[in-house]
């Protein structure tokens, strides 16, 4: 394997991974605004609070 194929190969996961995580939380956030009951919102909430933490600057 050479070097521009690993490149490569890293950039594709990366963006796939993106992809990935901002389906994640769209569909936490759809569940979160549109879900029947009160409880289901709550913890469509708090699973937004989780994959959304920033970290705190140093």
């Amino acid at each position: 394997m050479s070097v521009m194929t690993l490149l490569h190969d890293g950039a594709v996961l990366a963006g796939a991974t993106g992809v990935l995580y901002t389906v994640s939380v769209t569909s936490v956030a759809t569940a979160s605004v549109f879900a029947r009951s009160p409880e289901r919102r709550r913890d469509a909430r708090e699973t937004l609070v989780i994959l959304l933490r920033r970290r705190a600057p140093r």
